[in-house]
């Protein structure tokens, strides 16, 4: 080396620089996963676990409670309007209203729960706030919670949507 040559200051190396960018790189990134980690809920996972598994439980016996009392029910969705026709092993259901949840596969925040009123002899109606599109879960129940029809669909639909009463075979 030349001893005339000029010193070059300590941050103009370009070495340093090198060797600096990878920390500081990951000190970045640390500070945004950090910050979404804090600022992001997942709904997708419970802290009770037991709890879930009772509320499982308690689904089975519904489902079977549903197939025992034979409960069949057809479902018409128009814009704004969903019409409900309802038959039991013993003929038309006679319920004064029945609760239909909505669960969006993904994200919470879109569910929706409906009631039903009776305007016939095993004939329900509900009205919409908006128009529902997108793929679906469906979860029927009566009144007293003993029974549930459940299902799934992507709406709108110009068919009508067949809840019926079976069990899965879980072994």
């Amino acid at each position: 080396m030349n001893e005339n040559a000029p010193v070059v200051p300590w941050y103009r190396q370009p070495w340093l620089w090198f060797l600096l960018i990878f920390p500081g790189a990951a000190i970045i990134w640390c500070s945004i996963a950090i910050t979404v980690a804090i600022n992001t809920d997942n709904s997708m996972v419970t802290d009770d676990y037991s709890k879930e598994g009772r509320g499982i439980n308690m689904a089975i016996a519904r489902d079977q409670k549903a197939e025992d009392l034979g409960l069949k029910a057809d479902m018409t969705f128009g814009e704004r309007e969903i019409t409900l026709s309802m038959d039991t092993a013993n003929g038309p259901a006679d319920y004064p209203y029945l609760i239909l949840s909505l669960y969006h596969p993904t994200m919470s925040e879109y569910d929706r729960t409906i009631q039903f009123r009776a305007i016939g002899e095993g004939l329900y109606s509900a009205t919409l706030n908006q128009p529902i599109e997108g793929r679906w879960y469906f979860d029927l129940r009566g009144p007293d919670n003993q029974w549930r029809l459940k299902g799934e669909s992507s709406l709108p639909s110009q068919r009508s949507l067949s809840l019926g009463a079976v069990t899965e075979d879980r072994g």
